[in-house]
């Protein structure tokens, strides 16, 4: 399609002069995806479908929300209910009796779980989940395996000799403002790698509250690095918690960990949770939970009714939907496309992670000018289209198909382009953001 897209571009240059950083949301920079092309702002979402405020239409094919609306945006059901509540008030000097609700359905959910808290943010979860291991087990220590939000208490890994969370989250992200005395309470292990486990835990074990990880991302455990993180944790009485902020709700009903059959001492969520309403969970064991009442852990706006009421019908209407098997088959559909256009025009990729999370590659030096490309024509196409997508409820097989089309028409254009050396000359803007860099 031909479009204009001169207001929301204008918009972004104006807010990088008066917002440090340009967005709240590293990963919503348009930097990341197609600078001075990727249409930073929206004026209406429905479904998967997006319009800027040039007024062009896409289809987003990326993360929905950064994996935060697996319902699509403005669920009906849950704007409905989210509504009926701002009419009756959604903040008040007493508590929300939604919030009670919640917390059983969540422990209903997860018969392992005796305790849940509420908070209102993906970061905020996981620094609320490490202050109650630490308070339980009055250590300091925490190991990390993946990416856990902006807070202190994890970018203190950065503040040794190396970057340590150099593929755990983006390189480059210097802990500028993280107290120097945190130096020593955070170190990182990979993931399927008992013997960087291991290693942490013979230098710091008995100093360790708690070892935090997600349960997978784009692939199952090792059994065997699973049963010796939960051996070790028990033993040593370290407090083993598992972030399903991301991959939570997508594989199954309730988290990853339910259908790979590993028992955490707390679980964290979030996203999903409230179908792009602000909510997050703390979830856990009894004994460890308690330990939050001799911690202090409050905020106001964790007491507001909106995201709890999101999460109610949320849960209800990603049960009765079953939209895990829903996104599985959309993302197979997805990974198929990708694979036969790639093969069919000589481009070489590779695909990977589960369908609900399903990515690809460029096995090309110039993967970056390529993807940047891949963007830029996607665009020009109605669809917001990246090297990931997350599936959701609202992708239909008709609008895979009208995916597929551009898919077979953009890659043919790379494939081309890149064996005459001409992609970069089809660029009309800067090559993407690998990581974290400052705008200029």
């Amino acid at each position: 399609m031909k479009y204009s897209n001169g207001k929301t571009q204008n918009l972004y240059q104006e807010a990088k002069k008066i917002i440090p950083g340009g967005t709240q949301l590293l990963s919503k920079r348009p930097e990341m995806f197609a600078p001075n092309q990727w249409p930073g702002y929206f004026t209406r979402a429905k479904g998967c479908e997006v319009w800027d405020l040039d007024g062009n239409h896409y289809y987003d094919m990326t993360s929905n929300g950064i994996g935060a609306c697996l319902l699509g945006f403005a669920d009906p059901d849950v704007s409905e209910a989210v509504k009926k509540r701002i009419d009756d008030g959604s903040m008040c000097t007493l508590n929300a009796p939604e919030e009670v609700e919640l917390a059983e359905m969540l422990l209903d959910i997860h018969p392992w779980a005796g305790m849940a808290r509420f908070t209102r943010t993906g970061g905020e979860t996981a620094a609320v989940a490490i202050r109650i291991a630490r308070a339980a087990t009055d250590k300091s220590i925490a190991a990390v395996c993946g990416y856990h939000g902006w807070q202190d208490w994890y970018l203190a890994a950065n503040l040794g000799e190396s970057d340590s969370l150099r593929g755990h989250l983006l390189s480059g992200l210097e802990p500028l403002g993280v107290p120097a005395e945190l130096r020593g309470t955070n170190f990182t292990f990979r993931y399927n790698r008992i013997d960087e486990f291991m290693s942490l835990i013979q230098k710091y074990g008995d100093n360790m509250a708690a070892v935090i990880m997600e349960p997978c991302r784009y692939e199952d455990p090792d059994p065997e690095f699973m049963k010796c993180i939960r051996e070790e944790t028990e033993k040593r009485r370290i407090i083993l918690i598992f972030d399903e902020i991301t991959i939570g709700w997508r594989r199954n009903y309730g988290g990853a960990h339910l259908k790979l059959g590993y028992t955490p001492d707390i679980a964290i969520f979030a996203k999903t949770l409230g179908n792009g309403h602000p909510i997050g969970a703390i979830i856990g064991t009894g004994e460890v939970m308690k330990s939050a009442d001799q911690s202090f852990i409050s905020s106001t706006y964790w007491t507001e009714s909106v995201g709890y009421v999101a999460a109610i019908v949320t849960l209800k209407k990603m049960k009765s939907i079953k939209i895990w098997e829903h996104v599985e088959k959309i993302g197979k559909l997805i990974l198929k496309a990708w694979r036969e256009k790639a093969d069919k025009h000589g481009l070489d990729i590779s695909t990977g992670g589960y369908p609900c999370l399903a990515h690809f590659a460029y096995n090309y030096k110039n993967a970056s000018v390529l993807k940047t490309l891949y963007t830029q024509l996607m665009l020009e196409r109605g669809f917001l289209g990246n090297t990931a997508i997350y599936p959701t409820a609202a992708h239909t097989e008709e609008i895979v198909e009208r995916y597929s089309i551009a898919i077979d028409e953009v890659f043919k254009i790379l494939a081309d382009a890149n064996r005459e050396g001409l992609v970069d000359e089809l660029l009309n803007g800067p090559v993407c953001h690998s990581g974290f860099q400052r705008l200029l």
